[in-house]
Parts: C-alpha cells; sequence; structure tokens
C-alpha cells in the first residue's frame, strides 16, 4: 500500500512538473517571438510605403501625358455595292 501511494505521488509530480514546465515554456516562447514579429511588421509596412510611393509617382508621371484618342477598328468596304 505505500508502494503504491510513493508510486501515485511520483507520477503526479511529473505531471504538474510538465505542467509547469510547459506552462513557462509556452509564456517565454511567446515573449521570444514578440520582438521579431514586430521587426517583421515594420519591414512590412516599409515595403508597403515604398510600393505605395512608387505608385504615387506612376501615376503622376501617367497625368503628365495627353490622353491618347481611342483606337477605331478598320472600316469593313460594304458588300452590298459590287455586283
Amino acid at each position: 500500500m505505500v508502494l503504491l501511494i510513493f508510486i501515485l505521488g511520483a507520477l503526479l509530480g511529473i505531471l504538474m512538473g510538465g505542467a509547469l514546465c510547459v506552462h513557462y515554456l509556452r509564456s517565454e516562447i511567446a515573449a521570444d517571438i514578440g520582438p521579431t514579429l514586430e521587426r517583421m511588421q515594420n519591414q512590412l509596412d516599409l515595403i508597403e510605403s515604398a510600393v505605395n510611393i512608387a505608385l504615387a509617382k506612376w501615376y503622376a508621371a501617367l497625368r503628365n501625358y495627353p490622353p491618347r484618342p481611342p483606337e477605331l477598328p478598320p472600316s469593313k468596304p460594304d458588300d452590298d455595292d459590287e455586283p
């Protein structure tokens, strides 16, 4: 009976230790990933702003050119006039 109590205590200790380890491990992983995610978000923001600036310059350059007249398809000769 005493042996059973010691085995049960050891199993409960291992279970509680594992749960505590997982808890602290998850909190440390989340703490380490935060600055990396923030840096990646800043890089994405820089890329987005660079693309926006490039598009704005492109649209501004397009405004300097006069619009082209629409191209009309060539007219087909009338087949009704010929015998």
